[in-house]
């Protein structure tokens, strides 16, 4: 069984017209089941409004199922006396990283989240140089978040996330308000910590350059799993993710272009080594 699993689980947003009108259910998740293994990158796409910031709040228990079930390291998110070890399993990291950070300087900030579940000292600053190792910010470490770049701000919430030992990881949207260059920046990031540190990544995204080094990819459109599969499965069905108001890496883009054109090259092409090598056969 894996870390995160999620068995036919549906949520409603209700929105109140009127004092003591029946209230309008909007359904943002609808049947979705999921099973994401332990230590696995996992990416979720989808258009806006198509669930999956809302799927991302269920695996940190701000959310609570309407329908279904989700557990995390199999504890049940609605159960409340449990919702605290399920923060601790399962860290969150918003799209916006000032709304995380709140120290005068980097290291305090993250050495918060250990010093307020009340970790010894001695261990908050060991887990404090690991965690600014791992996000590649120790040089900064004495700086003021508030003069760092967007990049850099979005390193330091990642840090003082893993400071806290979570074992899975869930980014929602955290490039959106980046440029390119902070993009390559939290992304080289997240992957080495996927890579060199084992943690479960769970990323939220709409930009599909970051997927293809996932191990596996979750596709939403109305708030239900569309399709799924490795990012080559997936990006091999191009015109089935147009439909779906979605983009594909631009290498992959140009390779069904080429194929459609009569050239024979294999489908779901995701770097440019790779079109190089099938135009080079």
């Amino acid at each position: 069984m894996g870390i995160i699993r999620a068995a036919k689980l549906g949520f409603d947003y209700f929105r109140y017209e009127e004092e003591g009108a029946e209230p309008e259910a909007t359904r943002a998740i609808d049947d979705v089941n999921l099973d994401i293994q332990a230590g696995q990158f996992i990416a979720v796409l989808g258009h806006n409004g198509s669930g999956k910031s809302t799927l991302a709040k269920h695996i940190n228990g701000l959310l609570v199922p309407t329908e279904g079930t989700l557990w995390v390291d199999n504890m049940d998110t609605s159960e409340e006396e449990d919702i605290w070890k399920i923060r601790q399993k399962a860290g969150m990291v918003f799209q916006n990283p000032d709304n995380q950070i709140i120290g005068s300087v980097v290291e305090e900030d993250v050495g918060f989240g250990p010093e307020n579940i009340g970790i010894p000292t001695e261990e908050i600053w060991k887990r404090v140089d690991e965690s600014l190792q791992a996000t590649g910010m120790v040089a900064y470490r004495h700086h003021s978040p508030n003069k760092l770049s967007g990049g850099q701000k979005q390193r330091v919430a990642i840090a003082g996330v893993m400071a806290m030992r979570p074992e899975c990881i869930v980014l929602d949207e955290p490039t959106a308000m980046l440029d390119p260059n902070g993009r390559k920046e939290v992304l080289k990031a997240v992957r080495e910590l996927n890579e060199k540190e084992g943690v479960t990544v769970i990323l939220i995204t709409h930009y599909m350059e970051e997927v293809v080094f996932a191990d596996h990819v979750f596709v939403m459109d109305q708030g239900r799993v569309v399709m799924q599969g490795t990012p080559r499965e997936v990006f091999s069905r191009v015109e089935e993710l147009k439909a779906l108001r979605l983009d594909v890496p631009q290498v992959t883009l140009l390779a069904h272009e080429l194929k459609q054109a009569g050239v024979e090259i294999p489908d779901g092409i995701l770097t440019i080594e790779e079109l190089v090598d099938a135009l080079c056969q």
